[in-house]
């Protein structure tokens, strides 16, 4: 699957060296002249890919940017790109989930470092969500007892607890639990648990029992 490099600078002449530099090492690049270009031509965030953002620009700033696609859940990486470092910006954007901050002018050889290391954090949080994804369908899949059944035991209850809490036996209990593992394609309490955890369902099981 080819891998994108979105490109935000005000300066044409930059965009097309950097472009060129870009297609050379094998990538795909899209350039736009200012962030609100960008904004207004949203990449699609579950392709593989990047931003090279630059810092200062007319209009929205980098900053700015990041701060907006944040808002808009995106999860490409930035790698900031720019010829006015300053160490408070640089804090600021970092701070802010940002891959990398480079100064102009960069080697070759740095950038392609900073757009690779960035190309793979986006490739691990793209295989992250989908996996959550293919969890959260599974669990959607739960009658609304085995949601119950489902949320008691990842709290630590057994069988025998359950079924007193639900008002029915220890052998209905028991099948109840047979289809949460094999819904959520799990062989033991543990994998439960973890699934559990990830989709957040413990803190909100937690914070339940706390306001009851």
């Amino acid at each position: 699957m080819p891998q994108t490099v979105y490109v935000v600078d005000d300066d044409a002449s930059f965009r097309t060296a950097i472009e060129r530099r870009l297609k050379k090492a094998g990538y795909e690049v899209a350039t736009y002249p200012s962030a609100q270009d960008l904004l207004d031509r949203l990449p699609d965030d579950h392709e593989p890919g990047c931003i090279l953002l630059d810092v200062q620009m007319p209009g929205l700033s980098g900053p700015e940017l990041q701060n907006s696609l944040s808002k808009l859940n995106s999860t490409l990486p930035i790698v900031f790109l720019t010829g006015h470092a300053d160490t408070r910006t640089t804090v600021r954007t970092i701070k802010a989930g940002a891959d990398d901050f480079l100064t102009k002018p960069v080697s070759s050889e740095d950038l392609l470092k900073a757009i690779e290391r960035a190309l793979r954090c986006h490739e691990a949080a793209r295989s992250r969500r989908l996996k959550l994804d293919v969890t959260r369908a599974r669990i959607a899949a739960f009658t609304p007892r085995e949601r119950q059944v489902f949320e008691l035991i990842v709290r630590g209850k057994i069988n025998k607890q359950i079924a007193h809490e639900l008002g029915t036996t220890e052998r209905t209990i028991k099948a109840h639990r047979q289809q949460v593992m094999e819904k959520a394609e799990v062989q033991s309490l543990a994998e439960l648990v973890s699934i559990a955890e990830h989709l957040g369902v413990l803190a909100s099981t937690a914070k339940a029992g706390d306001s009851g």
